[in-house]
């Protein structure tokens, strides 16, 4: 039965009720400022009202609950703009520092060096004798070999940068999936008795989900989503098991997580590997998984898989290493192959990759099928004897060995063999003055060294010898009359004796006084087509300036078109940002209507308390 003493609480209630909605006001002032902070509000309803005649009556309100004003689905898109825009930065960031190590604008540039160098070789041509030109044409290899070779450092310290990166963000990765399991675990003890909301709570959860997202383009998957239209049609929240999925492995399920492994134990280059281990202790490649995010980003650029050799065998970076080696190879091999012409009495090999009775046209080598020719000049500088040398499928270096067969069963044809053979060169019907009798053909092992040199009875009268090849690549593959040492952009330099003695400089083919033919031919270099031999073992024709603008546009390129991309994607996320805000961020304005409002029920309610007041005292006043 009712009473004055219900129509008291009835009061109470409604003070009580205004007291939590400027609490809940309050803390959404004083969290205005908080990243990842979702407005509260207050949910009231009436009280079950008591059922008398004639009719049921009111019990004052009370609270149902207090809810974020929050919508997964703006959130999804939100935190999707999020890992994209990341990636897109992280990508955007590298990319750029990456082309500003190809400055090739207003005259600076490997392509400028390369320029000049190639303009000395004109001016060593003009004047071949000219000691001084060739002490230029030495110090601007050196000035060339060196750019490429600090280019190279910088791409690499770039490629070992994004890998400590990415041990530092996994490592993150591992801690947030942590504290998100804890906070599962919290929320579901928090929420047991099917009545409280913890906001809070969740609002942390979220924000960490945001982060790990950020990083590695995590999936959160969580139960259905569930609406409250009646009390804000922006309501809409997922409830059920809060499960993290970063490329289809679970790495957060309700209160467990699996942290991702790292390491850089089981790969020669010392690259840190990403794995998930499941819990038998089976590893997994995980790195492949990974598509979004920072670490997404940092995978695409330093690569995802680790070859037997210890490089990446995709990532941009790499491919750029890859490309720039073989550019820089190409500049050694066309350069070395031409410079073998230049007559001299000893050539020796670089230490060869491969074996002796191995097919040089089955090794990964840019040798071409096709002729070169030994030729023999007397002191004079008049050719004395020529003889070609073929290398096709069955070549080899050296035929030593037990067997004279490659594995396939076809005969080999050796280098060595072809030059030492007893053929009548020059036609005369003289065993005695062929190339066989001036040129002695060698290969050591272990070293792996083919050396040519002239034998002691024509070296002593003068006789030298040189290799003019006709498409074979064969003296720039083994370098065995070099002018650059080295095989790639790391290791590219001026061989070591024309660094010792730059006057060793060759400009003439023949040995004779005012021959200038190696170094107009050096000159021509610069516009001939050579097949670069790429890593897949594809051979691309072009020029030395045609493969480097190649290599240089296609980072470039690259570079501008993430750069197009990151203003879309900043584009993209800032309205959805916007929108999320518009949704879930503290409105000050709002808040202080609310308090407003709030203030003046407080002060109603209260005036209903002090109304009850005086009526129970007259009430109480009329038994005196």
């Amino acid at each position: 039965m009712a009473s004055i003493f219900n129509a008291l609480h009835i009061g109470y209630s409604g003070l009580n009720a205004a007291q939590i909605g400027i609490d809940t006001t309050g803390h959404n002032i004083a969290n205005a400022e908080t990243e990842g902070y979702t407005r509260q509000r207050v949910v009231t309803s009436e009280a079950t009202p008591i059922s008398i005649t004639p009719g049921s009556r009111g019990n004052g309100t009370r609270i149902t609950e207090i809810v974020r004003v929050f919508d997964s689905f703006v959130n999804d898109r939100y935190s999707l703009a999020a890992q994209n825009k990341e990636y897109s930065d992280t990508l955007k960031k590298n990319l750029e520092e990456l082309s500003s190590y190809f400055p090739d604008i207003d005259n600076v540039g490997i392509k400028e060096d390369l320029k000049n160098y190639f303009d000395l070789w004109q001016s060593l041509a003009s004047n071949p004798s000219n000691s001084a030109v060739k002490v230029a044409l030495a110090q601007q290899t050196q000035t060339l070999t060196q750019h490429i070779t600090q280019t190279m450092d910088k791409i690499e310290s770039l490629q070992r940068s994004t890998d400590n990166q990415l041990l530092v963000n996994v490592e993150e990765v591992n801690r947030i999936a942590g504290q998100i399991a804890d906070l599962n675990k919290a929320i579901d003890t928090a929420e047991s008795d099917g009545v409280s909301n913890a906001n809070d709570l969740r609002d942390q959860r979220e924000q960490l989900s945001m982060s790990l997202g950020k990083l590695i383009g995590a999936k959160v998957f969580s139960g259905q989503i569930q609406s409250n239209m009646p009390v804000d049609g922006n309501i809409a929240t997922k409830n059920g098991t809060y499960t993290i999925q970063v490329g289809g492995f679970n790495i957060v399920d309700g209160s467990f997580f699996h942290p991702i492994g790292i390491d850089a134990k089981n790969n020669a280059g010392q690259f840190n590997d990403i794995y998930y281990e499941r819990q038998d202790g089976v590893q997994f490649p995980f790195a492949e998984k990974i598509t979004g995010g920072k670490i997404g980003a940092l995978l695409e650029l330093r690569g995802s898989i680790i070859g037997q050799d210890g490089k990446f065998e995709n990532g941009f970076l790499q491919e750029s290493m890859n490309t720039f080696d073989v550019f820089s190879k190409g500049l050694i091999e066309a350069t070395n192959n031409l410079y073998a012409q230049s007559a001299t009495d000893t050539m020796q090999s670089n230490p060869l990759s491969f074996s002796d009775n191995q097919a040089l046209l089955s090794t990964d080598e840019n040798f071409k099928e096709g002729t070169f020719d030994v030729v023999a000049y007397d002191i004079d500088g008049n050719e004395v004897a020529r003889r070609s040398i073929s290398i096709n499928n069955s070549t080899v270096i050296d035929n030593a060995g037990p067997t004279n067969l490659l594995t396939n069963g076809v005969t080999k044809n050796s280098i060595a063999e072809q030059i030492q053979a007893q053929k009548d060169d020059t036609g005369d019907n003289n065993s005695l003055n062929d190339i066989d009798d001036m040129i002695t053909a060698t290969f050591a092992k272990p070293s792996n060294v083919f050396s040519l040199s002239v034998k002691g009875q024509y070296s002593s009268l003068g006789y030298t010898f040189a290799i003019e090849d006709h498409g074979t690549n064969f003296a720039g593959v083994t370098g065995v009359s070099r002018f650059f040492d080295g095989n790639n952009a790391k290791n590219i330099t001026l061989s070591a004796p024309l660094q010792v003695d730059s006057s060793a400089i060759n400009a003439f083919k023949a040995p004779a006084s005012g021959d200038n033919q190696t170094a107009l031919d050096m000159v021509q270099l610069q516009f001939n087509s050579f097949g670069f031999k790429e890593n897949n073992r594809t051979t691309t024709s072009d020029t030395m300036y045609g493969y480097f603008d190649h290599m240089v546009t296609r980072i470039g390129t690259k570079t501008n078109s993430v750069i197009a991309a990151n203003d879309t994607i900043t584009a993209q996320y800032n309205a959805i940002k916007q929108e999320h805000d518009s949704i879930s961020k503290v409105s000050i304005d709002e808040e202080l209507a609310n308090l407003i409002r709030y203030q003046t029920s407080y002060g109603a309610a209260a005036k209903v308390i002090t109304t009850i007041d005086q009526m129970m005292t007259t009430l109480l006043g009329l038994k005196q």
